[in-house]
Formats: C-alpha cells, sequence, structure tokens
C-alpha cells in the first residue's frame, strides 16, 4: 500500500483493484476500493496538488474573452440555472444539499455524548481526522418517520456514511443510511414541497432518476434550505 503519487496514483484500483483483476489482496479487508486508505489518499492527492504555472492567468483571460462570445452568453445561463447538490438518503426520505457545504464524507465513527447537553438532535462530539466536530441527527431534526420495514436502497450493499458540513466557519456532521453522489438539475425542475413537518426546510422537490435512464425507478428528492438549516442548528444547538 504505498501513497498515490503522480506515477501510480492511476495503478491501484484500474489494475488489481475493484475496476482491474481484483487480485489486491486489500479487497478482503476492505470489500471496495472507496474504502481503503489508498484511494482516500489518491482523491485528498488530486484535490490538494499543486495548480500549474499560469493556470489562474490562462483562465482569468479565457473568461473574459468568453462573455463577449455569444455561445459562451449561452453557456453561462445553463450554469447559472443549474444547482449542484449531493444527494443522500435519511430512513426512506431522499435528501440533498448543496455541493458547496460539503467539506468531507468519511467512515461512521464513535459519537461520545456530552454530559447535560446530548439530545435528540446533539448527539455528542465525534473525531474526524483528529479533530472533535459536533455531531447531530438530522432525522431528528427533520422529524423524519424511523422506517421500520425494509427501504429500497440503490444497491444491495449499502454503506453508511459520516457527512462533515461547513458553512460561514460553523461545521456539522451527520450521519446518513446512503449516500448517492453529486447530481446537477435545472432550477425551474423545482417543485412546492406538500405540507408536512419537513417542509419548514425544503426549498422544493425535483425528481431524480439514480441511472438516468427512462427505465430507472424515479426518487422524489427534497432540496434543503442550507442557510435555514445552519441558522436553526446554531439557535437549538451552540
Amino acid at each position: 500500500m504505498n501513497p498515490a503519487t503522480p506515477l501510480n496514483i492511476e495503478r491501484c484500483w484500474n489494475f488489481i483493484g475493484i475496476e482491474g483483476d481484483r487480485s489486491c489482496p486489500q479487497l478482503a479487508t476492505y470489500t471496495h476500493c472507496r474504502n481503503c486508505p489508498v484511494y482516500s489518499t489518491a482523491g485528498r492527492y488530486l484535490l490538494e496538488r499543486s495548480i500549474p504555472e499560469n493556470y489562474r492567468h490562462e483562465w482569468t483571460e479565457l473568461l473574459a474573452k468568453s462573455r463577449t462570445d455569444e455561445n459562451s452568453q449561452i453557456s453561462h445561463t445553463l450554469v447559472t440555472t443549474q444547482i449542484t447538490v449531493v444527494i443522500f438518503r435519511l430512513q426512506r426520505e431522499w435528501l440533498a444539499l448543496s455541493a458547496q457545504i460539503f467539506k468531507e464524507i468519511s467512515p461512521p465513527s464513535v459519537v461520545h455524548t456530552l454530559p447535560h447537553r446530548s439530545n435528540q438532535i446533539l448527539r455528542g462530539l465525534v473525531s474526524i481526522r483528529g479533530e472533535l466536530r459536533l455531531c447531530i441527527s438530522l432525522s431528528d431534526l427533520l422529524n423524519l418517520e424511523t422506517a421500520d420495514t425494509a427501504v429500497q436502497t440503490l444497491s444491495p450493499v449499502v454503506y453508511s456514511r459520516m457527512v462533515v458540513l461547513e458553512k460561514a466557519d460553523k461545521t456539522w456532521v451527520f450521519g446518513v443510511d446512503e449516500l448517492y453522489g453529486v447530481h446537477r438539475f435545472h432550477r425551474d425542475e423545482l417543485q412546492d414541497p406538500p405540507k408536512s413537518l419537513t417542509q419548514t426546510y425544503t426549498k422544493g422537490l425535483f425528481h431524480w432518476q439514480p441511472g438516468g435512464s427512462q427505465m430507472e425507478l424515479t426518487h422524489s428528492v427534497s432540496y434543503l434550505d442550507d442557510e435555514l438549516l445552519f441558522t436553526t442548528l446554531a439557535r437549538k444547538v451552540l
């Protein structure tokens, strides 16, 4: 298990991992490459690598020039009308939050309760990469009903995750039952949410097909108001 470098960053999972011949001995421990520390280290290398020389200058010139180009104006309009979210499941509900506030996705960790402070919403403290963060129950905040029967999942094997959100120097952690990932949709696809307990925190609903195929089952996803969510947590927890 070597650390990720420019030379071997693509030689692990693509050849001996889940996308290759599956001969990697670590698969017996981690089941899937995305659960392996090598995969995580490689991802962080890609995100934290140094930008090429003149990268910012070239993009500044390109974007400045594109403003006068008709085709670029169309592209700019499409981008501004698109919303990028991360989709996840709590109990039976599929929910989405703006991708901009997602800082990290991590495996489940032990939650340490706080004396005289922990409650249904504030679960306690959790260690994320050595840093203690406040962990909440988003299900209890949204008053989601507990699923007492089997829930239909996207894949046969489902991994619960802990989600780290950050906005305006405030950080919150909560667990999700299933995580899909990043999804984009047009702003005009948002529909008014039905009257329910979660309506307070919902900007609207949109329909989503995980595989993008007409044959796939369509899910209704609640797009949550992150501004209201953070304001409420600061008022109820801090």
